[in-house]
């Protein structure tokens, strides 16, 4: 069977594999990023808070993501838990890192003059900061979702959601007459929802980032 006659017979499970895969990673995306951008506010302001914080999440991406989950299983179990936190965690870095930069990188004299004119420091922080600290840390969720598209596919080792399915049903009965095909569905399939995320990315950079900003 070619690898197009195995995706028309296969279409169905592979579109559902598919859904939870980009549903697994969108929503984990969410989290990391809610989480880190709250972490890059509390901790921007303060040289050793910042590099604290980077450090702290820098360290997860040292842990094999495998092993990350296997450690999850015992304590959380199989299934849906140990993948939102897994990927979650490894979400946070790249957020947290440009968040951080971002904040860093406003002009202190358009703080001042929002100062002045009597914004209160969370109106300034909503209403000046983070806006132009927005084009980083988009940035940095591009670079985290592209990272969780991989990394979701280990997910399947503890019977997570998502084309991972394909790829380790594949990788187990290697020798038979489609187990190649399934690598090769789950792989592909990846790759294309991380190209579909990054041109959503796109868009949503045009639509929320002003050309001034841009330029």
């Amino acid at each position: 069977m070619s690898f197009w006659e195995y995706v028309g017979t296969r279409h169905a499970q592979l579109l559902t594999d598919a859904y939870q895969h980009a549903s697994a990673v969108f929503q984990c995306m969410v989290i990391a990023t809610l989480i880190g951008v709250f972490l890059g506010v509390v901790t921007y302001r303060s040289e050793w808070a910042g590099s604290l914080a980077t450090t702290t999440t820098a360290t997860v991406l040292t842990i094999p993501s495998l092993a990350l989950i296997g450690l999850l299983i015992p304590i959380v179990g199989l299934g849906v838990a140990p993948t939102v936190i897994a990927l979650t965690l490894y979400g946070l870095l790249p957020v947290v890192r440009n968040a951080i930069v971002g904040l860093r990188g406003v002009d202190p004299a358009l703080v001042d003059a929002a100062k002045g004119i009597g914004m209160s420091r969370a109106a300034r922080l909503f209403r000046v900061e983070l806006p132009l600290a927005w084009p980083p840390i988009l940035t940095g969720i591009r670079v985290a979702t592209q990272m969780l598209m991989g990394i979701a596919a280990i997910a399947a080792f503890a019977s997570g959601p998502g084309l991972g399915n394909e790829i380790f049903r594949g990788i187990a009965s290697l020798g038979s007459a489609n187990s190649l095909n399934q690598v090769l569905a789950g792989t592909v399939g990846i790759a294309v929802l991380a190209l579909l995320f990054d041109a959503a990315y796109v868009l949503i950079g045009r639509l929320t980032i002003s050309r001034g900003i841009r330029a």
